[in-house]
């Protein structure tokens, strides 16, 4: 109850519960379209990637891409869902001047995939789970420019016939925060699997976002939808605005208008682009060019077995068997490259070190500095030595933090900067003993205080440090210190 109540929203007259379900348009991994063999780069010369089909020249016959549809299985599979062996493509008919065809070529009533589940790992440690309502393919439309001409707008159909998966939750989110943890894991599945590069920025995933408001317990309410967001940060600053504006509405007697709405992150606003009401009706209808798509169980089970390891198992694996915290492995697994170069750095080494590492010293060095793991001057390998380093007592986690900047900085093999520059950890007793004996013999007054309030041990380890330029090995520092001193 605890954690359903901290996700309420307060309005004035009381609290309130934001419900969301998304729409997520991914663009499939294929070299070819949907129904055509025209290339599906991006970035090409405008209209310089269409074919006869693609611009829906009089006779052409569209015939179904392999590929898309196995992409489609696979992710279905790592969502958990269940795969339809039939299914049907409709025409969805509308007129827009980038819809050569004057229709869309999609699936409705019988989707490739049906009903699925996605797990998400909440930063407060929460796991919910999300309901997935189906997974169709349908084919992209093209790009109408109106800033190439002062009276003309022109269109580039390089994207028209490029193959989507348009997967569909339920409405089970509860917060914007849920929001952005669905559509970073749906990201972080596709890019597992490979069945799209999940790039929002160049447009190749994007979500529609329903957004309604309601008492808790009470029946749904009038629901708006997010048009066209390709900004995981977007998407939570919009949900907010957006919940709050009909609270707002409610609040003062008013009512929700079904409407399709844009975000304007420069306003930090919603505004209405066009009222439900004034839709369209699609008439789907089978469409007469395409037979029904039908696969038999062993196909979709040889392509269960092809299955990478997924983010949900990875992390699993990386809790049982090396014994991080779930947080932790939670934060490793969000990249199927980070988790990558993780399990490199803990190859044969003590993961929990491993992933400390990596976590707060390396993701957090990148995340300073604005770079990816692409642009890294540090290795793997590099890192990994480090921790080998550390685990072996040559270095003190202070000397290994100057050791990182110097391998960042400069590169080299850090075993070999430690030798050179004389960073090797002091762990000969004799000297360390020494050091403590003069500093104890110096510092009279602190030796009384220190056996009255033991706590105070800390200034003495750091006078010991100090002495030592940092080198003195703190496990041998606090033993000694408690044995001279009596403590």
């Amino acid at each position: 109850m605890a954690e359903a109540s901290s996700k309420l929203i307060k309005g004035a007259t009381g609290d309130w519960e934001v419900v969301i379900g998304m729409e997520i348009h991914a663009q499939v991994a294929s070299e070819a379209k949907l129904f055509s063999g025209s290339s599906t780069e991006f970035g090409g010369e405008a209209n310089n990637h269409v074919s006869f089909v693609d611009a829906a020249m009089p006779g052409m016959l569209p015939v179904i891409n392999e590929e898309c549809v196995r992409q489609a299985i696979r992710t279905g599979l790592g969502m958990k869902a269940k795969i339809n062996n039939r299914s049907l493509f409709d025409r969805k008919n509308y007129f827009y001047p980038d819809l050569p065809q004057g229709y869309q070529i999609s699936q409705f009533k019988d989707p490739i995939v049906g009903e699925g589940m996605v797990i998400l790992d909440m930063l407060d440690g929460e796991r919910v789970e999300i309901g997935v309502e189906r997974l169709h393919l349908e084919q992209d439309a093209g790009k109408s420019m109106h800033d190439q001409h002062p009276t003309m707008s022109f269109v580039d159909l390089n994207r028209s016939g490029v193959a989507l998966m348009e997967i569909v939750s339920k409405p089970d989110l509860r917060s914007a925060d849920e929001a952005k943890a669905y559509m970073t894991k749906m990201r972080t599945i596709v890019r597992y699997l490979g069945t799209s590069d999940g790039n929002m920025e160049q447009g190749s995933m994007r979500a529609d976002v329903n957004v309604s408001v309601r008492r808790p317990g009470e029946e749904l309410g009038t629901r708006c939808e997010l048009k066209n967001m390709n900004s995981i940060r977007f998407i939570g600053q919009a949900i907010d605005f957006e919940a709050r504006r009909q609270i707002a509405i409610l609040e003062d007697g008013g009512s929700i208008d079904q409407e399709t709405r844009l975000y304007d992150p420069k306003k930090s606003e919603t505004r209405s682009m066009r009222s439900k009401e004034e839709a369209h009706d699609y008439r789907y209808f089978p469409d007469p060019d395409l037979l029904p798509l039908e696969f038999d169980d062993a196909y979709v089970e040889a392509l269960r077995a092809e299955l990478p390891e997924l983010p949900d198992e990875k992390r699993e694996r990386f809790i049982t068997d090396f014994g991080l915290k779930p947080y932790d492995a939670s934060v490793l697994v969000a990249s199927k490259r980070n988790a990558e170069f993780f399990e490199k750095v803990a190859d044969g080494r003590d993961p929990k070190l491993a992933a400390n590492w990596v976590i707060n010293e390396f993701f957090g060095r990148l995340n300073k500095e604005g770079t990816d793991l692409d642009d890294s001057p540090v290795s793997a390998d590099q890192l990994g030595k480090i921790v080998d380093l550390i685990k072996a007592g040559d270095i003190s986690g202070k000397i290994a933090k100057d050791l990182f900047e110097i391998v960042w900085a400069e590169g080299g093999d850090p075993a070999k900067i430690v030798e050179e520059k004389g960073m090797k950890q002091v762990t000969d007793t004799g000297a360390i003993e020494a050091i403590i004996e003069k500093i104890i013999a110096d510092n009279p007054d602190q030796v009384e205080k220190v056996k009255e309030k033991p706590s105070l041990i800390g200034w003495f380890v750091g006078q010991v440090m100090k002495a030592s330029q940092g080198k003195a090995n703190p496990q041998a520092v606090n033993q000694i210190l408690k044995e001279k001193l009596g403590l």
